[in-house]
């Protein structure tokens, strides 16, 4: 009897060491994310942007020339990285959104496989039970200290962690780094912006701020080295949606939808190399949860891509979606959805409400004003991306090998019929997967706001009428009392 006792103690032992040794084999997983950034000012992206250590990152992991976005905007972003959603079948795809009770998270996944997860910095997600991280902020930026307390704890207790380490920079305004390292006459805009001087002064202080972001990278890169952590921690930098210039940030262009995404990861990711394997945010969940020895949840709308970063494959999805919508937004027109698929070659974007002027926060921008006055003075370029940012036809296609910058929409073009009908039929498809109804779902979007919870279509509607009622009011008096 003593001998069997004996015999089932070492078999728990060895039991428990296994699963102890399992445990300690998890990865650590890091995740870090700019705020309106777009990927192609980045260094290794052949940007001016001076980002040495996203640059040095690039050399020690994989880059990705195919990573896109759900929605051109935070709230919905991150809701979607979270969750492995798609914006509408998750309820969150306004800005200043929340997800549909129920939705489980990441946290919901990673915690009972023994993970500590934890947000540091910018959050714009909701409703915390969504998303039972342990959550820290300084400034609406990751808060270092607590960053280092939790590779402190986990270093020394050997629990794997998952971090999102969420940056508020470049977000406007632009008012952090040294601008003086980006002079207003050496600086390279981009072909779909007016050049005018109010653009460069901001487009100089907008650079010096994914800079700040790159330090930030820098810091997180330096505690992993400092707490021996870096070996047995899969780290993913992104970049996030577009900045919030012209035809970038709330638009479903590839400037606004597409990603910097640089992974590491010691021993599975080939240092050095680049991938065009076409991927989305919605992946990053289900990707984290194989990494952590998960089976991904069935109700993901996200694909791991483990087999492309440990080299076993060269693709990963062949069509990459895309949502904005503007009601509710900051100077943003009543209703103007638009939807978008990108391919291998070809970007559809259907303008739901296409005879809409299109407005948003950027309209009212200096910069933006800055470019509206020089068409004003007879700048034709400034004249011709103003037009073209205010009025939409109802579809655009882009050929994004030829035309990587999408200046040219070919989709009144009779030889492109056939490409605009299948991309649009494909896009239609995953519309009615995703039970987006299109200009119904654009006029549901404000029960969809925080501001707006818990109350029906109608009541949120009425709310909504009475808040523009009340400011336009204001605006009214105050002009009123300047011209007196």
């Amino acid at each position: 009897m003593k001998s069997i006792i004996r015999l089932f103690a070492c078999l728990l032992t060895l039991l428990l060491h296994q699963q102890v040794h399992a445990a300690n084999e998890r990865p650590n997983l890091v995740f870090i994310i700019a705020d309106d950034l777009t990927f192609r000012d980045i260094g290794c992206y052949g940007g001016q942007a001076h980002t040495p250590h996203i640059d040095r990152l690039a050399t020690e992991g994989m880059k990705f020339t195919r990573c896109f976005q759900a929605a051109p905007m935070c709230s919905p972003t991150r809701h979607n990285i979270y969750t492995g959603l798609y914006p509408v079948k998750s309820g969150a795809y306004p800005n200043h959104t929340f997800a549909k009770a129920g939705t489980e998270s990441i946290a919901h996944y990673l915690k009972p496989l023994g993970y500590r997860v934890a947000l540091s910095g910018k959050t714009h997600i909701g409703p915390r039970n969504v998303f039972p991280f342990e959550y820290s902020s300084e400034k609406n930026n990751p808060d270092m200290e607590r960053v280092t307390q939790l590779f402190a704890d986990c270093g020394e207790s050997d629990a794997p962690f998952c971090l999102f380490a969420c940056s508020n920079e470049p977000h406007s305004p632009w008012n952090k780094g040294d601008a003086s390292r980006y002079p207003l006459e050496k600086i390279k805009l981009p072909p779909y912006i007016a050049d005018t001087p109010v653009v460069r002064e901001n487009f100089s202080r907008y650079l010096a701020e994914i800079t700040y972001y790159d330090d930030q990278v820098g810091d997180i890169l330096a505690l992993l080295d400092k707490y021996e952590l870096s070996e047995n921690t899969l780290v993913m930098v992104v970049s996030e949606q577009g900045n919030s210039f012209p035809f970038a940030k709330w638009t479903c262009y590839g400037h606004g939808l597409q990603s910097a995404m640089i992974v590491r990861w010691p021993g599975k990711v080939k240092p050095g190399t680049s991938t065009d394997a076409m991927v989305e945010y919605v992946d990053v969940t289900p990707t984290f949860l194989e990494a952590a020895g998960a089976a991904p949840a069935p109700v993901l709308d996200g694909e791991s891509f483990i087999p492309v970063l440990t080299g076993k494959a060269d693709r990963h999805k062949e069509f990459a979606y895309g949502i904005m919508t503007t009601r509710g937004i900051i100077n943003g027109s009543d209703a103007f959805g638009i939807r978008t698929v990108r391919g291998e070659q070809y970007r559809l974007i259907w303008n739901l409400h296409h005879k809409t002027k299109f407005t948003n926060a950027c309209t009212k921008a200096d910069y933006f004003q800055s470019m509206i006055a020089a068409a004003a003075a007879g700048d034709t370029k400034a004249r011709e991306l103003v037009d073209k940012y205010h009025h939409r036809p109802e579809l655009e296609l882009y050929d994004c090998d030829a035309d990587p910058l999408e200046m040219t929409n070919l989709a009144a073009e009779p030889q492109y019929a056939k490409v605009v009908g299948r991309l649009k039929g494909k896009l239609e498809q995953w519309m009615e997967a995703q039970r987006d109804r299109g200009v119904e779902t654009e006029l549901d979007a404000l029960a969809r706001q925080g501001r707006y919870r818990g109350m029906t279509h109608e009541e949120a509607v009425e709310a909504w009428r009475s808040k523009k009622a009340s400011a336009g009011k204001k605006k009214q008096a105050r002009g009123k009392k300047k011209a007196s």
